[in-house]
């Protein structure tokens, strides 16, 4: 179902009940955005990731420039420094050159922004109706610094859970270019690569425990990875989380909730909570992190879940959704 490519629970039993039984290792059991392998006396990340958006552009983004963003994010949000993608296109029979091109180029734009570059690739074409025009698979390759060590099993009681911007915005502008849905004001999408944001993060942030970006599942879900893989119970303020105007309205109208909608430009970072006003003034001072903010504390070991503090007062479990509120969203 489409709900099973969704970051949710039900992706969660896919990769649980047939993926893990027949490919388990050390490495791939982290489910971690990238796996780390010692070469020598380097720390080397790999991650890999396809793209299957529709619409192929929405606004702020297209289909190639999200495909090398979210694979240097995957990279930087586990202390990596990109050297290197890979992209793989599979082509529908009729799909227009000059779009190709287009998309192409967009690749290229976003790689230079993150300072990093295509170095090798793959094409296949199939028949008419069977690929939706285009889909992309990326690879990347990255290195982290021997200091650097990041995880969930990090996670402590009093940790500060911070986010580096309003989130949703990824999400709503695809479905709003799907559904051609018009706004007061044009939402658009916050692809864009992490990995300067997170090495100022890192060079100055103080103690960050781990970070993840919330593509697939949106913050909820992630939060809830992290919360479950560590053993504890975090506790998310409601008032405390960036929504823009824009996006909140677009949810309140399409019945969504912003804290499962996509972002490709956003991560959540879990710090010391002594060094939360350190790493919020690090975030702060790069453009991708100007709005950063803390939203939310690690209370207790042992409870493996996550709980919202609403605006009226009162408090919930914040739960993973099972399937998609939006399919098709990176």
């Amino acid at each position: 179902m489409l709900g099973h490519g969704s970051g949710g629970r039900l992706t969660a039993e896919l990769v649980s009940k047939v993926f893990l039984p027949a490919l388990s290792n050390p490495l791939l059991d982290r489910l971690n955005d990238s796996a780390e392998v010692k070469v020598g006396p380097s720390r080397v990340v790999f991650t890999t990731d396809s793209f299957v958006v529709n619409p192929l552009r929405f606004p702020g983004g297209d289909i190639g420039s999200l495909a090398v963003n979210g694979t240097v994010n995957d990279l930087a949000v586990v202390g990596g420094q990109p050297i290197g993608l890979s992209a793989a296109f599979i082509l529908e029979e009729g799909f227009p050159i000059a779009e190709l091109k287009a998309i192409v180029q967009s690749m290229r734009t976003a790689a230079e922004r993150a300072g990093v570059a295509v170095i090798a690739a793959d094409t296949k074409v199939v028949e008419h109706g069977k690929a939706d025009g285009l889909f992309i698979t990326t690879s990347g390759i990255g290195v982290v610094a021997g200091s650097i060590e990041l995880g969930p099993e990090r996670i402590q009681v009093g940790d500060a859970v911070l986010v580096s911007g309003p989130i949703g915005d990824h999400g709503i502008a695809v479905m709003s270019a799907r559904e051609g849905l018009e706004f007061q004001t044009t939402i658009v999408s916050d692809s864009a690569p992490l990995n300067g944001l997170v090495s100022q993060m890192l060079e100055g942030g103080g103690t960050i425990r781990c970070m993840r970006d919330p593509t697939r599942g949106g913050v909820a879900t992630v939060i809830n990875e992290l919360a479950k893989s560590s053993g504890v119970e975090i506790v998310i303020e409601e008032m405390a989380v960036p929504v823009r105007h824009g996006v909140r309205a677009a949810c309140e109208i399409l019945g969504l909730d912003p804290l499962y909608v996509a972002c490709e430009g956003r991560l959540v970072a879990i710090v010391h909570g002594a060094d939360a006003d350190r790493a919020l003034a690090a975030m702060r001072d790069h453009p991708l992190g100007s709005d950063s903010c803390r939203i939310g504390t690690v209370t207790r070991s042992g409870a493996h879940r996550v709980l919202l503090r609403t605006a009226f007062g009162t408090t919930r479990l914040l739960d993973v959704l099972a399937g998609a509120q939006l399919p098709r969203i990176c």
